[in-house]
């Protein structure tokens, strides 16, 4: 059985590709395209955390966009013109109850993982729920 007290070190996704506030939308439509992909993703400035973008945000703002690359909104707009400032981020050793915890809220449905402002990964909600489901 999943142990609570297990750090969020051992259960997130190190490493997460990231975007910086000038990158275009389209840049951030091409990281939704992946598969198996977070549906967050963080925004990075000299390799701290600076802001995240959730699939939600980015829907929102392209309306309705189609998925041509060329459609002008993901040409035009900026990901800091839809990120969310300052988002919850925890420490690598904050243990999966306390991230539990706040995911439970539902506020947020990913939090990223910092050291010493440094992003290290990203912990999502069917993160913790595979890893309590020991999967």
């Amino acid at each position: 059985m999943a142990s609570l007290d297990t750090p969020v070190s051992e259960i997130m996704t190190g490493k997460p590709e990231t975007l910086a506030p000038d990158n275009l939308l389209l840049d951030v439509k091409h990281i939704f395209e992946k598969q198996n992909f977070h549906h967050h993703i963080p925004v990075t400035q000299n390799d701290e955390l600076v802001g995240m973008v959730s699939l939600i945000d980015f829907v929102r703002v392209i309306g309705g966009a189609g998925l041509d690359d060329s459609e002008t909104v993901y040409s035009s707009r900026k990901v800091k013109d839809i990120m969310s400032i300052s988002p919850l981020s925890v420490e690598p050793g904050t243990s999966a109850e306390i991230v539990a915890n706040i995911l439970a809220k539902g506020e947020v449905h990913a939090l990223a993982v910092c050291e010493n402002k440094r992003l290290v990964g990203i912990i999502s909600t069917a993160d913790i729920i595979r890893f309590l489901l020991g999967k």
